[in-house]
């Protein structure tokens, strides 16, 4: 049944409200750096370690299993906090805008074009042009950071280089999500938690944010291995 138009956004003010909160306290923990954006970067990952505890204790599966699932998760949100807390200001910067704008550019091409899905039963909502267009928007962003530090150098292969690695890690963000998607629908649950108002927990937040984390902390160190 269609949800109607004002019930599905009667939360807008509140999620907006949320959304500056979420962006006023990562602002500012990553502009005061050192300890500050290191403790931030821990608490996200702690608290995403105990929606992972919740949600894998839902899944309908043996529980050594979901043992299983924990202990790989937690490896896997620790890793990304890790990345995130030591990876330079402005990789971290690249990071984040690279995400916002996969799933900024996937929001817009998918409403706008529409077309088939690309995984249905995990997120219905997701289909291959939202995925084109959020790589699109990805390669851009990533070509924008390269060019702010490179010149005119962009217009070159490295320029190339940059959007490649821009649409990947459109993919990678789009996997995170997935991933995050299907485990909450195997166990059965819509958010991680509800500790954000109007946005459910911190893992529905950074789902996509966490691989990106990791595979540009090993692209970064491949380069700048000091």
């Amino acid at each position: 049944m269609a949800v109607p138009f004002a019930v599905r956004t009667g939360d807008l003010p509140k999620r907006a409200a949320s959304a500056l909160v979420m962006v006023a306290i990562a602002g500012t923990a990553l502009w005061l750096g050192g300890i500050w954006w290191s403790t931030f970067c821990g608490a996200v990952a702690v608290i995403g370690i105990w929606e992972l505890l919740r949600i894998s204790r839902r899944l309908k599966i043996d529980g050594w299993k979901q043992g299983a699932i924990f202990l790989i998760g937690t490896f896997y949100i620790a890793a990304a906090g890790y990345c995130l807390a030591n990876l330079p200001y402005e990789v971290v910067l690249g990071v984040v805008a690279i995400v916002i704008a996969t799933d900024t550019g996937a929001y817009f091409s998918g409403r706008a074009i529409g077309g088939p899905k690309i995984a249905p039963r995990i997120s219905p909502s997701k289909t291959w042009a939202g995925l084109a267009g959020g790589a699109t928007a990805a390669a851009l962003v990533s070509f924008g950071f390269f060019y702010s530090n490179v010149g005119e150098r962009a217009f070159s292969l490295i320029g190339l280089a940059a959007l490649g690695i821009g649409a990947g890690l459109a993919v990678v963000a789009q996997a995170g999500d997935f991933l995050e998607s299907g485990m909450k629908r195997k166990a059965a649950v819509k958010d991680s938690s509800n500790l954000i108002p109007g946005h459910g927990g911190v893992l529905d937040r950074v789902d996509g944010l966490l691989p990106v984390a990791i595979v540009a902390a090993l692209l970064w160190y491949n380069v700048h291995p000091s």
